[in-house]
């Protein structure tokens, strides 16, 4: 907004109207004789930009890209124009007001005080130009409070009081939301593995029994040849394999609660009192 705007910011910004098309630099600034704020700039036109067409301030706002009005180009190109430097008169701001659409203030008292040199052309008085622009707001402010103290009286009391300022700060609200976190899944797989079992397993073995004969008669022997056969056993293991259910499986969701820190960044709004003297104040609260 243009009560927001300093006039030391303003100048040599470029203008640009509400369809974003450039209409040229700042080249002046005019204070408000009553509020000593920023109402009018003038955009530096025609050769060697000695004319300086008015641009109205109200709804105005200062971005990186320049100096954004409300008005169009082609409204500020057909404005009246004056001289660079030269004073504004009631009657040119009265003209002014009129050309624009936009209601006189209630004050009478139109004049505009010139704030901030044309810095292209003498850069060596920026800083000077800024603080006797400064010093003469101080003084319009002194002035004017003087005159309100004589006008009320200290009858008034608290009525005398300014306006009331909003004091806003921000706060962190902290709540919870159900996201999806991951999936998990439950999957069967063969492994093969090597087992071994002991089996006790029997096999037959041949002894050789002699017994003397001590009942034989003679006569009843005789030489021959004889041959007998004895067939053997023995156990050799057999493997086979079954298939038995061992146990069962499942998955299960469990809630566990836990503590976690957030932490993010707030603005608040802070409060100060700056008297023509320079002194501050915090708010007290």
């Amino acid at each position: 907004m243009t009560g927001m705007l300093r006039p030391e910011e303003l100048t040599e910004n470029a203008v640009v109207d509400p369809e974003g098309k450039k209409i040229g630099k700042v080249g002046t600034v005019y204070l408000a004789d009553d509020t000593r704020q920023p109402e009018w700039v003038t955009v530096k036109t025609g050769m060697f930009g000695q004319k300086e067409s008015f641009v109205p301030l109200r709804g105005a706002s200062l971005d990186n890209d320049g100096l954004h009005v409300q008005v169009s180009k082609d409204k500020v190109s057909d404005a009246p124009r004056t001289d660079a430097g030269q004073h504004l008169s009631e009657q040119d701001s009265a003209q002014l007001y009129h050309y624009y659409g936009m209601p006189l203030p209630r004050t009478s008292a139109e004049n505009r005080g010139r704030q901030g040199t044309n810095a292209p052309r003498d850069r060596r008085q920026g800083a000077a130009g800024q603080q006797q622009a400064m010093r003469g707001q101080q003084e319009a402010m002194r002035g004017n409070e003087n005159r309100d103290r004589e006008a009320t009286g200290p009858s008034r009391g608290k009525e005398n009081a300014g306006e009331s300022m909003t004091r806003s700060e921000e706060q962190l609200r902290v709540g919870t939301e159900s996201v999806e976190s991951g999936h998990v899944r439950l999957r069967k797989y063969t492994v093969t593995e090597e087992q071994q079992v002991t089996v006790p397993v029997t096999h037959e073995e041949v002894r050789l029994e002699r017994e003397p004969i001590t009942d034989a008669k003679p006569g009843d022997a005789r030489i021959h040849e004889e041959q007998q056969d004895m067939i053997l056993h023995e156990e050799r293991p057999k493997v086979e394999k079954e298939t038995v259910a061992k146990e069962r499986v499942r998955l299960r969701k469990d809630d566990v609660t836990e503590e976690q820190t957030v932490s993010g960044q707030v603005r608040k709004e802070q409060i100060e009192m700056q008297d023509d003297q320079h002194r501050r104040g915090q708010d007290r609260r």
